[in-house]
């Protein structure tokens, strides 16, 4: 196994193989992010993703099927596929998600929130170091947007992450416009969030747009940032800037003088060098 590449630093960007030629085409570019599971554990990378590794841009894999809050144990091929891919790409580290996927063997296609209870945060926690055996690198962890709470919560959102991350010693993955959206849904201050959570343990930051629909707001990534979002850019960096930002886009998406413009915006909000 090769030595992992250098943590992600300043502005990133998602990469999709719909964008590979925009993404390819930023100067600046130090760190990028991709699905893992769209990565194959063996063969050959997709040639834009190894050229963008092979130019020095740091590449991290971003698993969305581990299924970590499950009740059951998570599976161990989809551990090393993901572990097979942070070897392939040279990776500082990998990501997932706080939440679950499957149960029962059926799988929901989403990602699912957790009650926010003891019992949750012992599966988190157990599935968190069954993949952690077997990773070549770190693992952050990324609180998910969701439009309810579950009535069983026994702790608040701030509490139940940071006892997941003290227990297994992981990164923190924070999803700036999940907190916007779970403030809209589910109420609740989401500078007081930012007080309270463990700021030091990010390892990197995204930031996505939405939308409002059924009165609901939605984190779509396939909308503009919105203001708001970019202000709570601004309060977390005020904070504690963290090493990077990684804006996410999924789909609509926009010309390249727009998308580099919410590249632009990001930068500017927190202090980062643009990479346009």
């Amino acid at each position: 196994m090769t030595t992992p590449g250098t943590d992600p630093s300043g502005i990133g960007i998602g990469w999709r193989p719909e964008i590979a030629g925009f993404v390819a085409g930023l100067p600046g570019l130090r760190f990028v992010e991709v699905v893992a599971e769209t990565v194959a554990a063996t063969g050959p990378l997709p040639p834009e993703l190894a050229e963008l590794a092979e130019r020095g841009v740091t590449v991290v894999p971003h698993g969305v099927k581990l299924s970590l809050g499950g009740a059951e144990p998570v599976d161990a091929a989809r551990v090393s596929h993901l572990a097979q891919v942070a070897a392939a790409l040279d990776a500082p580290l990998v990501s997932e998600h706080i939440a679950f996927v499957r149960a029962g063997g059926l799988e929901a296609g989403h990602l699912l929130p957790l009650p926010r209870s003891r019992e949750a945060v012992a599966a988190v926690v157990a599935n968190v170091r069954r993949a952690q055996a077997e990773l070549p690198v770190p693992i952050a962890l990324e609180p998910i947007a969701a439009l309810f709470d579950w009535p069983d919560d026994e702790l608040d959102e701030a509490d139940f992450l940071t006892e997941i991350l003290d227990a297994t010693g992981a990164l923190l993955l924070l999803d700036i416009a999940n907190v916007h959206a779970n403030a809209r849904n589910r109420g609740g201050d989401p500078a007081a969030l930012l007080d309270r959570l463990p700021l030091e343990r990010i390892a990197y930051v995204h930031v996505a747009g939405g939308a409002e629909q059924g009165g609901f707001y939605h984190d779509t990534h396939t909308d503009p940032v919105p203001a708001e979002v970019l202000d709570l850019v601004r309060d977390l960096c005020a904070r504690r800037r963290p090493p990077a930002l990684l804006l996410e886009r999924d789909g609509c998406y926009p010309p390249a003088a727009e998308l580099r413009g919410e590249l632009d915006a990001l930068a500017t909000a927190s202090g980062f060098p643009v990479v346009t």
